[in-house]
């Protein structure tokens, strides 16, 4: 009798097990090259129009990499460094040849509260220094919390800036008020002002910037090729995590509606659909902890051409999303066990770079 029950819990375990490992196939015909070695927590990388990259560290510094050469840019604002909070995603302007602005995020303490919040400031480099620094957007209020940033940053077709902003660990007062600050998906002018056209400018009392809301996290985004939509993918809690194309002013249900669970396994919520609230493209479950996203737009990969590339923190691998009529079809692991993939672009090459913790920058190689 005791065999049978030792038996039974060890099915239950390994039952348990299984559910929490990720289901996507592994795909090996594919190895990396480190092309920049040695970072730490490399959070968002930005091509400049010289193949040179600009990067930056999550700890609080900003690299700017040349002919093998890091040379650390001096001049940063003070930068609320705790928990996933840090500086964050960085982009630059579409015309940067002639304007030279460089766009980043950063967790800021600039407030009357203690802690910090997600801010958008925009600067040009000279003499390896920021210099003529503005401060375009920062969140309020502060909190000490030390999750849910958001802070990817992308140019829309229309020339206006996109940036998220996660909920700061505060679902049930943040991303369902537009009054508020927080589990938004924001959009301003390139110098910082507030386009005449975005959803909110008129609504009493609401944070003019905001395009969508009801977001939890959301740690990837990008200007899909060809149909210029914004694509973004956010963390759900324990399952959920989502695929959206962002449209204005809409609801992305979080956390009225979600396929997640707590982290304990109980529920958040009965509902997965409502009215008024948008469905996700695709979802996933379990948690894969996405970050970083980018298209293959390029030849350099075959039939590759097409597909979406989504990191993994939390399963070590670069996720490539087969897409079919705007859905993803079929979904399999690249770079498998590389290490928790933050950051990912495609490349002036047509190559695909890919920013790993306590690795590097590594280019992707189809064997």
């Amino acid at each position: 009798m005791r065999a049978k029950i030792s038996t039974y819990f060890l099915l239950l375990l390994f039952s348990f097990s299984s559910c929490a490992q990720d289901k996507n196939p592994v795909n090996k015909e594919n190895s990396h090259e480190v092309v920049v070695p040695k970072l730490t927590n490399p959070w968002g990388f930005v091509f400049l129009p010289d193949s040179s990259i600009l990067i930056t560290e999550k700890e609080g510094k900003l690299i700017h990499f040349k002919n093998e050469i890091k040379k650390e840019i001096k001049g940063l604002p003070k930068i609320y460094v705790r928990g996933q909070g840090g500086l964050l995603d960085i982009n630059i302007h579409p015309d940067y040849k002639n304007n030279g602005w460089v766009y980043f995020s950063y967790a800021s303490p600039k407030g009357e509260e203690k802690g910090g919040n997600t801010a958008i400031m925009r600067a040009q480099i000279k003499n390896d220094s920021l210099v003529d620094k503005e401060l375009l957007y920062k969140a309020e209020p502060n909190t000490t919390k030390g999750q849910h940033f958001g802070s990817r940053i992308v140019f829309g077709k229309d020339g206006c800036l996109y940036f998220t902003i996660g909920d700061r660990g505060d679902r049930d007062l943040n991303p369902q008020d537009i009054t508020r600050d927080c589990g938004k998906i924001y959009r301003l002018n390139a110098d910082g002002s507030i386009p005449e056209d975005n959803p909110f400018v008129n609504s009493k009392n609401a944070k003019k910037a905001i395009w969508s809301y009801g977001h939890r996290n959301p740690q990837g985004m990008e200007l899909h090729p060809e149909t210029k939509d914004i694509w973004v993918h956010e963390h759900g809690p324990k399952g959920g995590d989502e695929i959206n194309i962002i449209r204005k002013g809409k609801n992305y249900g979080w956390p009225i509606v979600t396929y997640g669970k707590n982290y304990s396994g109980t529920s958040i919520t009965e509902e997965t659909k409502k009215e008024g609230m948008v469905q996700p493209l695709h979802y996933w479950d379990p948690s894969i902890a996405p970050s970083g996203m980018a298209f293959i737009s390029s030849n350099k990969y075959g039939d590759w051409k097409g597909s979406l590339l989504v990191g993994s923190l939390k399963f070590n691998y670069l996720d490539r999303c087969e897409l079919k009529d705007g859905k993803v079809v079929r979904e399999e692991r690249l770079l498998d066990g590389i290490g928790r993939v933050r950051s990912i672009e495609q490349g002036p090459d047509g190559f695909i770079y890919v920013g790993v913790e306590n690795l590097g920058i590594v280019k992707l190689i189809r064997n």
